[in-house]
């Protein structure tokens, strides 16, 4: 029997399961998509109650395949979503969406009663994110639905409560907590006072490490389960694992996030204001971050560009001539509904823009020169000169080309394989030591030159 680590990685659009062999090689694989539904309010949202069915269904499967043994189980998720459950595990609310609006009273109340958002933003390294900030999820729940509140018995994030789904045993883990949540100040090492003057602290599970697991027996299985890991966190373990010397890691997707773990800086309020802050490690200690809300903007963007050009294709190929024409007339033409916007423009005009491809190239563009921003925060002045890319934007060739081109001086390596949060977690639960022969193995690792 081959003894086999079990991996959910549930993503905003896909929701994966995998199984890795001892020495982490993917040896199985299925996903799945799960449409949102709306919550009370018309909001959209996850639907919870299809994904659980679907993870225990697949789960159970797995366990009766022939030839292997699934000895481990861990979770991978997005962040800023909390599950609350009373005090028979029962799921009290929908799975708020991190973009739902809180209403402006709400938030307001927060800021009048707790000080200025930009001293409470450095304090939790968290930018005033409104749902974004998970702990604002629990103020807003406590003061605009306080029936819900009054019967929570604990409040868990995502990748918790799905761990909690097989071991009955509620827990908070650091890099969930260390995720923009605006409830762990950085500087005390602790919750942030207004999470004790609030009482929240008494509906969130005890902290415990990310590598942290729970023993249990399942229909008659021995598990060793974990505790689940936020998503960005896991797809930085594979790197830290295996790297001796200072790198940036940017992490594609729904968001882009660059990570860079060897900044030592203390953010400044104006880091704060462009979306820079901290992540943690599953050990506590803080990695630096910037993030972008890429690929939903790409997304909305691909959109309308297929509107205009019915034969719009993202896979199609960078021309690097006509990138040259674009850099040197350097105009903007996207009006970005999800991303800052350094644009004299009211609206797109694709009218400009004489076909697909010339459309295609400036859109990446304009978003690249975005995203060298971000990077820079996130990188800061001691840059490392290495540059690992991983998740969905690494297949987009454009984007990774464009990226070479305007960083000459760093070695850019990408991930062909966009695994690296569901192989994070699997790592938490793994002994194994790996050497730098491991990214291309697992990886498939490409480097990049001008």
């Amino acid at each position: 029997m081959k003894k086999v680590t079990a991996v959910f990685d549930i993503g905003k659009t896909n929701k994966k399961f995998f199984l890795f062999d001892q020495s982490l090689k993917v040896i199985f694989k299925d996903n799945v998509e799960v449409r949102e539904i709306k919550d009370e309010d018309g909001d959209p949202c996850d639907d919870l109650t299809t994904i659980i069915n679907w993870m225990l269904t697949t789960f159970d499967k797995a366990l009766e395949m022939d030839g292997i043994l699934i000895t481990s189980l861990n979770f991978s998720t997005y962040g800023a979503s909390f599950v609350h459950i009373d005090k028979n595990g029962k799921v009290l609310t929908p799975l708020y969406n991190y973009l739902k609006p809180t209403g402006d009273k709400t938030e307001q109340n927060f800021y009048n009663t707790y000080g200025d958002k930009s001293v409470l933003a450095r304090a939790t390294a968290s930018p005033s994110l409104g749902m974004l900030n998970s702990g604002l999820q629990l103020y807003w729940l406590k003061h605009k639905r306080p029936e819900v509140y009054k019967q929570v018995a604990y409040s868990m994030h995502f990748p918790q409560y799905l761990s909690y789904l097989f071991t009955g045993v509620p827990l908070s883990d650091f890099t969930s907590l260390g995720c923009h949540t605006a409830l762990w100040d950085f500087d005390e090492k602790d919750y942030h006072h207004w999470v004790y003057s609030e009482g929240i602290d008494q509906k969130l599970p005890p902290l415990v490490t990310t590598d942290t697991s729970v023993h249990i027996s399942y229909k008659g299985r021995r598990l060793k389960v974990g505790v689940g890991i936020h998503d960005s966190s896991a797809a930085l373990l594979p790197y830290l694992k295996t790297q001796k010397k200072s790198f940036t890691l940017l992490s594609t997707g729904t968001w882009n996030i660059a990570l860079n773990p060897f900044n030592k800086n203390l953010l400044s309020f104006d880091d704060l204001k462009q979306d820079c802050l901290n992540y943690m490690q599953p050990n506590a200690k803080p990695v630096r971050a910037a993030r972008l809300f890429m690929g939903n903007e790409h997304q909305l963007q691909f959109q309308k560009l297929k509107e205009k050009f019915p034969a719009a294709n993202a896979g199609i190929a960078f021309d690097p001539e006509l990138f040259e024409k674009i850099e040197k007339e350097d105009k903007k033409y996207f009006i970005f509904e999800s991303l800052p916007n350094i644009n004299d423009k009211k609206q797109t005009s694709l009218d400009e823009l004489a076909d697909f491809k010339t459309a295609y190239h400036q859109l990446i563009k304009e978003l690249v020169d975005l995203q060298l921003n971000a990077l820079n925060l996130a990188i800061g002045k001691n840059k490392p000169k290495k540059l690992f890319i991983d998740g969905g934007f690494v297949a987009n060739d454009l984007f990774v080309k464009m990226l070479v081109i305007k960083l000459p001086k760093m070695k850019i390596i990408s991930a062909e394989s966009a695994m690296g949060s569901s192989i994070g977690a699997a790592i938490v639960l793994s002994n194994k030591k790996m050497s730098g022969k491991f990214l291309k193995k697992h990886f498939y690792t490409k480097k990049h030159e001008a």
